[in-house]
């Protein structure tokens, strides 16, 4: 009987067996930095055994991780007397690869600042946005010191010092003005319920900007980007 190589339903030839997709592979990825997540740290050796997976496998799956900075390798805590040759390499899991677990950070916050108004009301959460904006501010006019008074200058290393924060920052200059945009919001879910974080971050890009501005439109009202209005210098009579 001749042998058929096997179909995909499309009529594409099927993989063979054993091969590794490149689903299968980021999954069985995420397996490796779950136990490490599980257990701490663990060596190539024990994660072989625990996944079932063969050492080589084991072994590629790490290193990705290790390029990616998910994971970094360490000697092995000494338990017992230590035999010879090299200790056996633990792995464990950097800020980053926690950083790509499920977090709750916004949900703890929100419920921060509602005990905060329930407490001492809203003008307790208006103080502590201030506060939190503060050091923000100081960066921020480190970063600006060399921008000088041209005010699209000024925007545009604003911008530069936002984007350093994780806001993902631009300034352009319109007709009618200049526009800062922010194309990331950090705190957007808790701002959504707390405006107060809004007015506390568009008064520092006021007073950094030495003018007054207006937001346009914010992430945290459901708009795909915090856009700020600058208006024109006017200028001075002589």
């Amino acid at each position: 009987m001749k042998n058929v190589e096997p179909t995909t339903a499309a009529g594409a030839q099927a993989p063979p067996a054993g091969a590794v997709t490149p689903g299968s592979d980021v999954r069985t990825r995420d397996r490796v930095a779950q136990l490490l997540l599980e257990e701490g740290g663990a060596t190539a050796a024990h994660l072989s055994e625990r996944l079932g997976l063969t050492p080589a496998a084991v072994r590629r799956h790490l290193d990705s991780l290790l390029a990616e900075g998910r994971v970094v390798a360490r000697d092995r805590p000494g338990r017992g007397p230590r035999g010879r040759g090299r200790p056996a390499k633990e792995f464990v899991l950097t800020d980053a690869g926690r950083e790509t677990f499920p977090h709750t950070y916004d949900d703890l916050a929100a419920e921060v600042l509602r005990y905060l108004a329930r407490q001492h009301g809203q003008d307790a959460v208006a103080t502590f946005a201030e506060e939190r904006v503060r050091v923000l501010e100081e960066r921020c006019r480190a970063a600006m010191a060399d921008a000088g008074d041209d005010p699209l200058a000024k925007a545009e290393a604003l911008a530069g010092a936002l984007s350093a924060e994780g806001y993902a920052a631009s300034a352009s200059a319109l007709a009618g003005g200049g526009q800062l945009c922010q194309h990331h919001c950090p705190v957007a879910q808790v701002a959504a319920e707390f405006p107060q974080l809004c007015e506390a971050e568009t008064a520092v890009i006021s007073r950094l900007l030495g003018s007054h501005v207006q937001r346009l439109a914010t992430i945290a009202h459901g708009d795909g980007i915090c856009t700020t209005h600058i208006p024109p210098r006017t200028r001075q009579p002589s």
